[in-house]
């Protein structure tokens, strides 16, 4: 075999090798981008799920608390609020910007629904009303189920930006369009206690 033929093969097999590699390295961004949506979609669920119990309970606390309309307000902008950046968010989710949107939207219907919960524990008769009884376990056992939702998010997090910041797969990411993705972290101290929600 001729000397020029050896080293076509030699270059082509080359070349072959190198973009079965990089379509490994795309293959593999591509799926730790899939887990981490997938890890977000499970908040996903939760959160949609405390939405759906606010308005309960401020219908709930509405007939008591007729003297606080501010706070009661509140609580609903600050829940449309972060309804709009959860959507986003969940749009995409390895987007920084909009898991930053969420979790500053977060952090204020967190802070609005402890002060509603801080005047209710001001009214006898709405701490003793069952169905306020009801969504406030309710809403705290969906508080917990956010908090394992998001940590398994955050350890997909974790896992994609480490492999994605690696070399090689670093260059490929950036020519391919794979961003780092944003943890969902808890902004402040404040933020950082489950809204008590104690009604005995």
């Amino acid at each position: 075999m001729d000397t020029q033929w050896i080293i076509i093969i030699a270059i082509g097999a080359v070349v072959i090798i190198s973009v079965l590699w990089g379509i490994g390295i795309y293959n593999k961004l591509v799926g730790l981008r899939n887990r981490l949506q997938n890890a977000f979609s499970q908040i996903d669920v939760q959160l949609k799920r405390r939405y759906d119990l606010i308005p309960n309970l401020v219908e709930t606390a509405k007939g008591y608390l007729k003297h606080e309309r501010e706070t009661l307000e509140a609580v609903i902008n600050a829940r449309s609020s972060a309804v709009s950046a959860e959507q986003s968010a969940a749009a995409s989710p390895s987007d920084p910007a909009a898991m930053k949107n969420l979790m500053a939207a977060e952090a204020g219907l967190t802070g609005a629904l402890g002060r509603l919960l801080a005047v209710v524990e001001q009214y006898p008769d709405l701490k003793a009303n069952q169905n306020m009884i009801q969504l406030s376990e309710e809403l705290s056992s969906t508080e917990n189920r956010i908090a394992f939702a998001r940590q398994a998010f955050n350890d997909s997090v974790n896992t994609y930006n480490t492999y994605r910041q690696s070399f090689p797969p670093v260059v490929f990411a950036g020519m391919f369009g794979f961003r780092d993705a944003e943890f969902f972290e808890v902004q402040s101290a404040a933020e950082r206690e489950t809204p008590k929600v104690t009604f005995s």
